[in-house]
């Protein structure tokens, strides 16, 4: 159960505060980044308030800056604010792909440019006949350092939300980019992939990359540890 929303002016100074903390934080690191939380921190299991121009328009623009940093650094293709122990609904987003033509084409892994989302949610678009299309592949995620598992997830979303300019956004997403959408997005509601995740596929890092990272799509691992794909 995700924590009780906050609101009201001390709420949003406390926000604020946390921001410019991590704003310095970026400042002070020779790489320009923060420090990210990782799973047992509150900001992660909590409902991320909905951004409401609690930050100036210069801290805005200084805080997705390090959070851009901090994503790169990890490295990462996505980056949500309460990762970073922020509560607020804001992620970045940046994939460049995968040199592998076969897991590009069985993933639907294109190029993501990097894009801000604020306030975002989503809704699963089913196919022409109206049924659910899922996909399954492994995930990691930059909060629970050392581990990976499959995640069956929307095959196409329809993303509504703001960009940093607080332009809409509304738009369908396809493939890979839209399992990220949907993982950045789900941090701002306090869900981690795990809560997604079969089980039976949890592999360490080191496992998964000496035993299924070539993989395109999870096909053997499923056959060995016993999971269902979809």
């Amino acid at each position: 159960m995700s924590a009780p929303v906050h609101a009201g002016p001390d709420w949003d100074r406390a926000l604020r505060d946390t921001a410019l903390w991590i704003i310095d934080a970026g400042g002070r690191s020779a790489q320009g980044v923060a420090p990210i939380v990782q799973a047992g921190h509150p900001a992660l299991r909590a409902e991320a308030t909905q951004y409401d121009a609690q930050l100036a328009d210069d801290e805005l623009v200084a805080l997705l800056d390090v959070m851009r940093r901090t994503m790169h650094a990890a490295p990462g293709v996505g980056l949500a604010a309460p990762q970073l122990g922020l509560p607020l609904a804001i992620a970045v987003l940046e994939d460049p792909g995968t040199s592998s033509d076969e897991h590009a084409r069985t993933r639907e892994r294109d190029p993501l440019p990097y894009r801000v989302l604020v306030n975002p949610s989503y809704e699963a678009v089913p196919d022409d006949t109206g049924a659910e299309v899922l996909a399954s592949f492994y995930e990691g995620c930059l909060s629970v350092v050392g581990y990976t598992a499959v995640v069956a997830r929307a095959r196409q979303v329809h993303l509504t939300a703001l960009d940093e300019s607080g332009a809409p956004v509304d738009e369908l997403v396809t493939g890979w980019s839209a399992r990220i959408v949907q993982h950045e997005t789900d941090h701002l509601g306090g869900t981690l992939y795990l809560d997604r995740a079969d089980l039976r596929s949890l592999a360490t890092t080191d496992g998964f990359g000496a035993r299924w990272a070539s993989e395109p799509r999870p096909d053997a691992a499923s056959h060995a540890l016993g999971f269902p794909l979809h």
